[in-house]
């Protein structure tokens, strides 16, 4: 028999035992997943932890685009770039984000202005989304900042490119570009993968038409660094590919020439072949200095834009609105021998004024005209003449023909700033004012005022229009080879009427498009706007050239802006006594040489008052202008041609 001292002792045991196996089976298992781990970290996460150790001795930084360069007709650079240097920061790799800013301070002369607003912009983004600490410092700080880089923890200078425009003259057509804003990352899909800090995207303009082809591909520099940062070599660069380029109808003499003449008015010229649409010129003032956008506007620059009663930042020529005053009556006239309302030689009688329905309805000319027709109203801009004519043509037939020749809607495919205008009749009326249409409206319609909007550019190809025989063309900025023997087919067609086009000179895609019923009805408004120009008695006589080389034929205007009274009236108070802000806009148009149109013109000066007196005068200086240089123009069109 077992003592109770056995009993225990073998109960013991073999709690030990159970024990002993326990701690071994325990102690297996961990051995186990540590080896197992250690395989796991030595095989299948071999690759993280290899990425994490390259992070920590690589860094990789970057690079914004090259946008691709927009050039005039001639091959001129109108937008361009510039090499600048820049200072990046990722917060995250900096331990003391204050310190740095103290020492970033001293270095670079950075502004507790400056440095509050990056303190605003590291809170709202990531640690590790980089940020611009500055985007354009001088060489002699770029200099100095990699001196003491291994002091500046998460700091990289950039050298990069920014954009640079040579002049001003273009501004309004060419845009301006700037960094990329929250909202642009959310509406442009092609941003997605392209965002880089110190990137910038074109905001107006051609600049933002063209964005998506012109921005480019981003780059990247890889470097190897030491324990405390500081780089070592560079291991590779990529500098990722520039944008495309494009080419341009302007011509920047032309662009600078014309905006010189106006740069003291707030006025809008446009200049277009007459074959093709191609823009030649298209110039709006005043203007703005579109450099000042590339880096950052100063808030002092911005107000005095924005404050300017001028509009500075308004692209008069195509989304400036004015009633075209009497330079539709072309178009009137147009209308109602195209309709069979009135003939060449059919006459009215100008007093000076008509009376409808108690309304008086006057003319420019106080005493009247006298017997007037179609010649004689286009050269004197008889408005009594085209009251008459409005009243039997009525204001829906002439919408019909204004909306043919380009007025009341977009016909620069693109540009976000351009205006439709108004070109009204009974329905827009009833539409968009709820009202029926009165026959006074009409009257007011027949000299391009009431309801009527237009933008300076649509007045230049309704001219060019009028100027190739009556065939349609689209206005184009964005050159391209396709088009240039338009001019043949227009020539031809003008010269035989009734033939049909011959094999060789038929294009594919091509269609003639011709506005008219009867040629001889152009004709006979080309002959009118001739006389307005150069017969005496024309709206614009005093500004005729005398060298046929330059004879143009054009279309005074004003748009009214407010109503002379019946005491003003007798007073024969002219428009330059009247305040600047009452005063009428003028307008002109024409086409040049009048035996050869090649150029079709539209002038706006704000309140200039009479179109024969501030706008014919700055028309006549850019026509000789253009036409001295379309010789080079031609050659060059030539040889592209030949190329196609």
């Amino acid at each position: 028999m077992l003592s109770p001292s056995s009993g225990n002792t073998v109960i013991k045991s073999k709690l030990i035992g159970r024990r002993m196996f326990l701690l071994t089976a325990a102690k297996a298992i961990v051995t186990f997943g540590i080896i197992g781990r250690l395989v796991s970290l030595q095989i299948n996460e071999r690759t993280k932890y290899k990425t994490l150790s390259d992070k920590n001795r690589f860094r990789e930084w970057k690079l914004a685009p090259e946008r691709g360069v927009i050039r005039d007709f001639f091959d001129k650079e109108i937008a361009s770039n510039q090499q600048v240097y820049q200072v990046h920061l990722i917060p995250e790799n900096s331990k003391d984000i204050e310190k740095l800013f103290v020492r970033l301070k001293t270095i670079l002369n950075i502004t507790e202005k400056k440095l509050f607003y990056l303190r605003r912009v590291i809170a709202k983004q990531k640690p590790w989304e980089p940020i611009i600490v500055s985007d354009n410092i001088t060489w002699s700080e770029f200099s100095r900042l990699n001196l003491f880089l291994h002091e500046l923890e998460g700091v990289k200078p950039i050298v990069s490119v920014a954009r640079m425009y040579p002049d001003n003259s273009s501004a309004h057509i060419l845009g301006y570009v700037s960094q990329v804003s929250a909202k642009d990352l959310q509406t442009k899909k092609y941003l997605k993968d392209l965002h880089v800090p110190g990137m910038s995207i074109g905001k107006t303009g051609l600049e933002r038409k063209l964005d998506e082809e012109i921005i480019g591909k981003i780059g990247f520099q890889r470097y190897e660094v030491n324990a405390y940062g500081k780089r070592i070599k560079q291991i590779l660069i990529n500098e990722g590919q520039a944008g495309k380029s494009f080419k341009t109808t302007l011509d920047f003499e032309v662009q600078k020439f014309t905006s010189e003449l106006i740069k003291d008015k707030a006025a809008a010229v446009c200049v277009m072949d007459v074959y093709n649409g191609d823009i030649v010129s298209l110039v709006s003032s005043p203007t703005f200095e579109p450099n000042e956008f590339v880096h950052g506007l100063d808030k002092n620059y911005w107000n005095s834009l924005i404050k300017n009663e001028m509009k500075p930042l308004t692209n008069k020529a195509i989304a400036g609105l004015y009633p075209p005053g009497s330079t539709i009556k072309t178009l009137v006239a147009l209308s109602a021998l195209e309709n069979g309302v009135i003939k060449p030689l059919d006459t009215f009688k100008c007093e000076g004024k008509i009376e409808l329905y108690g309304e008086k309805f006057h003319c420019w000319e106080k005493d009247g005209h006298g017997i007037v027709n179609l010649r004689k109203g286009i050269q004197r801009s008889c408005d009594v003449y085209f009251y008459e004519v409005a009243r039997k043509l009525g204001v829906d037939r002439l919408s019909e023909t204004a909306k043919k020749f380009g007025l009341g809607k977009k016909v620069l495919n693109g540009f976000i700033e351009e205006r439709a205008g108004v070109v009204p009749n009974t329905k827009w009326k009833k539409k968009f004012i709820g009202q029926n249409w009165y026959l006074g409206e009409t009257l007011h319609s027949g000299i391009g005022q009431g309801y009527f909007q237009s933008t300076p550019l649509q007045l230049c190809l309704m001219t060019a229009q009028i100027a190739n025989g009556g065939f349609e063309i689209k206005p184009r900025i964005i050159f391209d080879k396709k088009n240039n023997n338009l001019r043949e087919y227009i020539k031809y067609k003008n010269e035989n009427p009734n033939d049909p086009l011959p094999t060789d000179l038929l294009v594919s895609n091509f269609e003639l498009k011709p506005l008219f019923k009867n040629q001889e009805h152009i004709n006979l408004i080309k002959d009118a706007m001739f006389s307005s120009s150069n017969e005496p008695g024309g709206t614009s006589y005093r500004h005729r050239w005398e060298n046929k080389k330059f004879t143009f034929a054009g279309k005074t205007g004003s748009s009214q802006i407010k109503r002379f009274t019946e005491a003003q009236r007798e007073a024969e108070v002219k428009q330059e006594s009247l305040p600047y802000k009452d005063r009428d806009h003028a307008l002109f148009v024409a086409y040049a040489p009048y035996n050869d149109p090649k150029y079709a013109i539209s002038v706006l000066v704000e309140h200039g008052g009479s179109g024969g007196k501030a706008a014919a005068p700055i028309a006549k200086k850019v026509i000789k202008k253009v036409l001295e240089r379309h010789e080079l123009r031609e050659r060059i069109d030539s040889l592209l041609g030949e190329q196609v």
